[in-house]
């Protein structure tokens, strides 16, 4: 090959490898923009976890028996007639309040108040023979029997005539107890016989919450002990009692035995039959150290809280006494004044970085 012949070749291939080295030159930049691009900077530190706090409290811890009860009148009586006889007016209604001696009603009493007129008749002309016989024994005109025969058949009249007053009495019906008229068995007009029910008279103050307690429980409970009491049906009041009674036999059919708190109640809203829970405390511990409830994280049979320091949450393991409502009494693991996580404490892990939005 001339000279001449080479030079046009290679002109006529030139403009092929300058082609080929643009094209190698763009796809070398393009690689390294791609690998600049795609490294980022490093993440921040995560940021603090916000947090409710409460500080480490002191009071009374006590500790509660809690049990149902059913509501009943220490006093109660089912008024019945002592004679017989058509009802002729009736004084008081349901749910009217009523002292013992009250007329509740009043009974056809025609003739029995003829009875006792007939008895004071006699009584009277066997009082004038009784009396003539006294002064005939004084002067000796009469023997000993005929005067103790006078005697006698006066005292036994005497006796009739304060039956007969007695049966006119009772022909008015009246209250034996205070309290308040429960239930009326009687209308105007009713034959009535003796010992047939009336009224039934319910002292509502106090009245007893019955409980019927576990024997395991025994030694807890104390006559004297403080009780509150909540009804079912009255859920927004509290009532107060006091433990009164405590049976002291064991039931061996349900191994119960029964327990009475005496709740007062002047108001009267609370009725016999109604049914609630008492919680009777046994026992308080002062100055005891107190945190909310909710602090306390119960996970893996270990108890414990998060306590913040330095803006820090650090999990320490605790032993806890007596629940109150929402307070949990610490044995052990916290010192008063320590700030415990109460709200956000779910989600966090020891030695994490919180921060205090809120105090309680």
């Amino acid at each position: 090959m001339t000279l001449t012949t080479y030079s046009a070749s290679l002109r006529s291939r030139l403009p092929l490898f300058l082609a080929g080295s643009v094209l190698l030159v763009s796809l070398s930049l393009s690689g390294c923009g791609g690998e600049a691009q795609s490294k980022e900077p490093d993440t921040p530190a995560s940021t603090a976890a916000p947090v409710e706090v409460a500080r480490v409290g002191t009071g009374t811890a006590a500790a509660f028996f809690s049990g149902t009860a059913s509501l009943e009148a220490e006093d109660e009586a089912t008024v019945v007639a002592r004679v017989g006889g058509v009802v002729e007016e009736v004084f008081v209604e349901e749910g009217q309040a009523v002292e013992a001696g009250t007329p509740l009603v009043r009974l056809d009493d025609d003739r029995l108040r003829l009875e006792v007129q007939r008895a004071a008749v006699t009584l009277g002309k066997l009082r004038r023979v009784y009396e003539r016989m006294q002064t005939m024994r004084d002067k000796q005109l009469v023997s000993a029997e005929e005067y103790e025969q006078a005697r006698s058949d006066f005292e036994a009249q005497e006796v009739a005539y304060n039956l007969a007053k007695l049966e006119l009495e009772h022909a008015t019906v009246r209250a034996p107890i205070h309290g308040m008229v429960s239930k009326r068995h009687v209308k105007a007009g009713n034959m009535v016989r003796a010992n047939d029910a009336t009224f039934q008279i319910t002292d509502f103050d106090p009245l007893w919450a019955v409980m019927h307690v576990p024997e395991r429980e025994l030694d807890k409970l104390r006559i004297g002990q403080p009780a509150t009491l909540r009804l079912d049906a009255l859920p927004a009041r509290s009532f107060s009692g006091t433990v009164t009674l405590i049976s002291p036999t064991v039931d061996p059919e349900t191994g119960t035995f029964r327990v009475v708190v005496e709740v007062r109640d002047p108001s009267r809203t609370a009725k016999p039959g109604m049914f609630g829970r008492v919680r009777v405390q046994y026992d308080a511990r002062d100055d005891a150290l107190l945190i909310p409830k909710r602090a306390v994280i119960e996970e893996d049979d270990r108890t414990s809280v998060f306590v913040v320091r330095d803006s820090l949450a650090r999990r320490t393991t605790v032993r806890t006494g007596y629940t109150n409502d929402d307070r949990v009494e610490i044995l052990d693991g916290l010192t008063a004044g320590e700030t415990v996580v109460v709200s956000g404490n779910s989600a966090l892990r020891d030695s994490a970085a919180v921060e205090v939005v809120a105090r309680r």
